[in-house]
């Protein structure tokens, strides 16, 4: 049972609002924030001290993949490693993915993605990606949301003869999940024209990672965010759109809301910061280690995935953290469409957002916690008990050291990759300290991390309401917060 903790001295940041005020952590919980925390803290409660530091509730990481099998290979972190990374960089919560293959029942695969997680370090809770529909994947949604807790199901519009839905799959998917109030998601490529283009490509002799942005260019992620939110609308279901990388799809996005649809957009730390010259690094390792879909973007899209956040079409950031070694890149190494696609970025998520957000003046502190904690939590029922510092949230607090500095490096990450996303940037923002539930987790650059110190989170249905209880969060305006109860 975790121990007291009393962290005095600092400023806490929550999505509404930042305000002086020392905060008791006790059995895994907030009880208390204000002025009298330090009264009620009992006799030997541990005791730090924030003095001139930010407490920001823990960030949420809604788009993970670990121990992911994924062509031909797994990726090198499992659930111990990749959440033991992102505690070391404030992240206290992922939202996973179950990736069923064609044909395998969703329950089957749920299951084993559960055994897997059991290691994990930090709390986690799970998307269950629709790979094919039949009778029993229509029963199995039902018995995720119904018992198991699971409140989103992805669906990828790439990856062709593979795990792409198709719209017959989509359509069936989106209305059950009104059926049952759990919000669809979805990587929008159109696969049809990427397997396509893939071929032309190779045809003029392209067969490095160079090719990997040609094979995808950004009307292909717009065409399928249009069709994906269009498919949405006629059903009357909510949306959200994963990894938006581009102005073509952040516009769809943009263009839906303003008519009054819910559609809700996710954007990666590494769109919003590297651009597709990387493609064209004279090292094949380096140029490889950045192949992900949807691919970095000219750097012209970085400023409208900026703006998205600013306006709020944007409304959460993520990793799509999909850690490879450069022995699993090299697979491609004749033939760039079989480079395993991914790239890491859990425990750098939170310095270089704040390092490129806050401290260029892009970002508030309090817009910074809303796309980093408190939005993912909203859209995906986790709040208030994640995504904010309130007596009754859990008690995941990251003491945030404004003035600290850290150069990233694949030589000094936690991450089991050998390859750092942002290599050499140096971030001025860093956690001093992270709190999993109460446990102090990483202090001053010593991690102490648990294997099976998190614990699995079921995510409520938004239930027979879920028009309404959408609307009230629409526009995921932090004015209106609801305090847990005690």
């Amino acid at each position: 049972m975790n121990t007291a903790c009393l962290i005095q001295g600092g400023t806490v940041v929550n999505a509404d609002r930042e305000f002086k005020a020392d905060v008791l952590c006790a059995g895994g919980l907030i009880v208390a924030v204000g002025d009298d925390a330090a009264g009620l803290a009992p006799a030997g409660a541990q005791r730090l001290d924030a003095s001139g530091q930010y407490l920001l509730p823990g960030g949420i990481d809604p788009h993970t993949h670990m121990q992911l099998p994924f062509m031909g290979t797994v990726t090198m972190d499992d659930f111990y490693t990749g959440t033991a990374a992102g505690l070391a960089g404030g992240t206290t919560t992922i939202i996973d993915f179950v990736i069923p293959n064609p044909q395998q029942p969703l329950m089957e695969a749920y299951r084993t993605w559960r055994g897997w997680a059991e290691k994990a370090a930090a709390d986690y809770s799970f998307h269950v990606a629709v790979t094919w529909w039949g009778e029993s994947v229509h029963r199995d949604m039902g018995t995720l949301v119904q018992e198991e807790g699971v409140n989103s199901f992805k669906h990828f519009m790439a990856y062709k003869n593979a795990i792409m839905c198709d719209d017959e799959t989509l359509v069936n998917s989106f209305r059950r999940a009104l059926e049952l109030g759990a919000m669809p998601t979805v990587h929008a490529e159109n696969g049809e024209l990427v397997y396509l283009l893939q071929q032309e490509v190779a045809r003029m002799g392209i067969t490095g990672p160079e090719g990997h942005p040609l094979a995808r260019p950004p009307m292909v992620e717009g065409e399928a965010a249009n069709r994906a939110i269009a498919i949405a609308e006629v059903l009357g279901v909510p949306i959200y759109i994963v990894h938006v990388s581009c102005i073509e799809a952040a516009e769809a996005i943009a263009r839906a809301r303003a008519r009054g649809q819910r559609v809700y957009g996710e954007v990666l730390a590494g769109h919003l910061l590297i651009d597709d010259s990387v493609y064209r690094h004279p090292d094949f390792a380096i140029a490889a280690a950045h192949v992900m879909s949807p691919p970095f973007r000219p750097r012209g899209h970085q400023e409208m995935l900026w703006r998205g956040l600013q306006s709020g079409q944007l409304h959460t950031t993520a990793t799509d953290h999909c850690s490879f070694c450069a022995a699993q890149k090299a697979i491609g190494r004749q033939d760039f469409s079989k480079i395993p696609n991914g790239c890491g970025g859990i425990e750098e998520r939170l310095a270089v957002l704040w390092d490129a957000g806050v401290n260029t003046g892009r970002l508030t502190r309090s817009e910074f916690v809303a796309v980093t904690s408190a939005h993912a939590a909203r859209i995906f029922n986790l709040y208030p008990r994640k995504g904010l510092i309130a007596a009754g949230s859990d008690a995941d607090i990251v003491l945030w050291d404004p003035q600290g500095s850290k150069t990233l490096s694949a030589r000094t990450q936690h991450s089991k990759g050998d390859f750092n996303l942002f290599e050499g940037r140096t971030v001025r923002g860093v956690p001093s300290h992270t709190l999993s539930r109460g446990e102090v987790v990483w202090a001053d650059g010593d991690l102490r991390a648990r294997q099976g110190g998190g614990r699995y989170l079921k995510r409520p249905a938004f239930g027979p309401h879920f028009e309404a209880a959408l609307r009230r969060n629409q526009d995921l305006a932090p004015s209106a917060v609801v305090r847990p109860a005690a």
